[in-house]
């Protein structure tokens, strides 16, 4: 599969997605021109420290998963290199709060396993890590994003959501960008390449490594099984500022059984098979 940017000179040319310099001049990868939003995200070294002085690691473990969830805010510091993974940790042991930063560390290694991976061989970033769990093949999936999904006009409409809160502030809360890679990878069929790269160019925390893993992790590529939602899920989570009713929400306001029955029909197929 090829991604192609346009130069300066204004030739259309392959991009060659794999090395150190991969992420060079992502921004230009841009699949459709959209408006400039000044994001509400404050840089800065003094924001950066702010950020680290006011981690509530209790409310961070009950209220993570929210979409409005007490997050820490920190990634866009560490990937700009305003902060550094071994400052963090050198805070939390400065207050002898390890066992209280449990979950936060937890997930702050993710980003720290993701980094490693890539250095080790950068050459795998955007190749599958493995096969497709879904009962499909690589070659089933489109290499092409759709236009309603760029343009934030697809039938579900806390997608659309996600997908405008992602234009117009650089940022996702991690529950929301699993969402919408599951939408875009099964429900539209699309290659996580392709939502994986559309992704990295909006965020402002877009860190190449645990972008692409967390991609590879929802497709099934990177895990053992595909991961999605539904609509109830997304009610669980979300607060009042989503359109979370279920009449703007018809394609994933179904049980799990029937969004598995639908998305993967090969697998239950192949189950039901062996059951008889």
């Amino acid at each position: 599969m090829l991604f192609y940017e346009t130069l300066l000179n204004g030739k259309f040319v392959p991009v060659t997605l794999e090395g150190k310099n991969s992420r060079e001049r992502f921004t230009d990868w841009m699949l459709l021109e959209k408006p400039f939003f000044s994001s509400p995200i404050e840089g800065g070294l003094k924001h950066a420290q702010k950020k680290l002085h006011n981690l509530d690691f209790d409310d961070y473990h009950k209220t993570r998963n929210d979409l409005d969830g007490a997050v820490s805010g920190l990634s866009p510091y560490i990937e700009h290199g305003l902060i550094q993974a071994d400052e963090i940790l050198k805070f939390i042991d400065s207050n002898n709060a390890r066992i209280e930063a449990y979950h936060f560390l937890q997930q702050l290694s993710w980003r720290v396993f993701f980094e490693q991976k890539y250095v080790e061989d950068p050459s795998l970033i955007w190749k599958d890590a493995g096969l497709y769990k879904t009962g499909f093949t690589s070659d089933d999936y489109a290499e092409i994003l759709p236009n309603d999904i760029i343009k934030a006009q697809t039938p579900v409409a806390v997608i659309n959501q996600f997908i405008e809160e992602l234009y117009q502030t650089g940022y996702l809360h991690n529950h929301a960008r699993l969402y919408l890679a599951a939408y875009i990878i099964h429900w539209r069929k699309v290659k996580w390449q392709v939502g994986a790269k559309w992704m990295l160019s909006h965020l402002l925390d877009g860190n190449l490594a645990s972008n692409n893993y967390s991609w590879q992790w929802v497709a099934s590529t990177g895990s053992n099984k595909p991961y999605i939602f539904n609509l109830d899920n997304v009610i669980q989570f979300a607060n009042q500022k989503y359109k979370t009713q279920r009449t703007l929400n018809i394609d994933i306001d179904k049980p799990y059984e029937v969004l598995k029955t639908q998305l993967f029909p090969n697998i239950m197929e192949s189950h039901n098979e062996k059951e008889h």
